[in-house]
């Protein structure tokens, strides 16, 4: 055949197949080609061992396997705290050789199983609002700031007169009460929730404890968690209250129960309220503690109400005082927290 008429393209690829035949054959692509039943004796010897090809246990080594009736058969028997580790009641100091587990541990006595979901303010709270909060009150130290000095917040006496000789310092002017330092905002303290505090004071449960009833039944379908009656600490004849006697009722709720109620009440039920202008301004007690009451008809709005509202009579429908805990250290950046979260506040702000 003259190759005359042939193109240099299909020259040069039949030339490479002519190459790819006349190479010779490497014996390690055969060994790894050929299979376990026609390779040649000793082909495979090299290789490593695996434990799957060693021989199984016999028949007999099999039906003699019995640890249940081995341990019956034990004359003396083992302590059954040796396998089973009992955390200790009371916590006797870091020295003592029995320590209780970290609470994470399901050994330990205050474990707490959960979370069983991701409530959506707090995925908005860890995604938009603690960013923004550390964005709003950011203070930035460049290196070497040194802060300037601050007057004693208790304040000494002049002696001006011999009888102030070995007193005791005097609290601010305005007060004796100290109130909480407030802490340089960074990434280690942003403001957060801690709890919310659902009461309600039922005054008619003195005659009929039918309304102390009906007010924990609905404290406990809106929060999720049962209620707990609280008892007078003191006679007021003015109120018909005597010492001893339940009057009041209060739920106390923490991590998703908290989120999934603020949720509710934010979304569903503070929506319906008609011309309201939000919770007080003033509200709080200096230390990042907000609240807020609601009227026996806003509480009739909580959805969880209101598909058996047949089942309370109407005029025993209570109303109740919201407290919100966060860890906030005054009331300026407790009330920012809840403005970013929905609640809305009105009139003069107190900080």
């Amino acid at each position: 055949m003259a190759l005359g008429g042939v193109s240099w393209r299909v020259g040069s690829a039949l030339l490479k197949d002519a190459r790819r035949i006349a190479r010779p054959l490497n014996p390690i692509s055969l060994r790894r080609a050929a299979s376990h039943a026609g390779a040649a004796p000793g082909v495979f010897d090299d290789l490593e061992q695996s434990s799957l090809a060693a021989p199984g246990p016999s028949e007999e080594t099999i039906e003699s396997f019995d640890p249940v009736g081995r341990t019956r058969q034990r004359e003396r028997k083992l302590p059954p705290s040796r396998y089973h580790f009992r955390s200790p009641k009371y916590y006797r100091g870091p020295l003592h050789p029995h320590q209780p587990p970290p609470p994470s541990s399901p050994e330990s006595r205050l474990y707490v199983p959960g979370p069983f979901s991701l409530p959506r303010l707090e995925q908005q709270y860890h995604n938009t609002i603690a960013p923004d909060l550390l964005t709003l009150s950011y203070v930035h130290h460049p290196p070497g700031f040194v802060p300037p000095p601050k007057a004693p917040r208790l304040r000494l006496w002049d002696d001006s007169s011999p009888y102030h000789k070995n007193r005791p310092a005097r609290g601010p002017r305005g007060g004796s009460v100290l109130r909480l330092l407030k802490r340089p905002m960074n990434f280690r303290n942003i403001t957060k929730l801690d709890k919310v505090t659902i009461h309600t004071m039922v005054s008619d449960a003195m005659d009929d404890s039918a309304h102390l009833h009906v007010a924990g039944m609905i404290v406990q379908a809106i929060t999720g968690v049962r209620a707990t009656a609280c008892k007078a600490k003191k006679n007021v004849s003015g109120f018909n209250i005597r010492e001893g006697r339940y009057i009041s009722v209060k739920a106390e709720l923490t991590g998703e129960t908290m989120h999934h109620f603020l949720t509710r009440l934010i979304d569903v039920v503070l929506p319906k309220i008609k011309d309201w202008k939000g919770a007080k301004g003033s509200s709080g007690d200096s230390s990042g503690n907000i609240s807020f009451g609601l009227t026996p008809e806003t509480v009739g709005l909580f959805p969880e109400v209101e598909v058996n509202y047949d089942m309370y009579p109407p005029k025993m429908i209570p109303g109740c005082h919201i407290t919100v805990h966060t860890s906030a250290t005054n009331d300026g950046d407790a009330r920012l927290l809840l403005q970013a979260i929905g609640i809305p506040f009105s009139g003069k702000r107190i900080d």
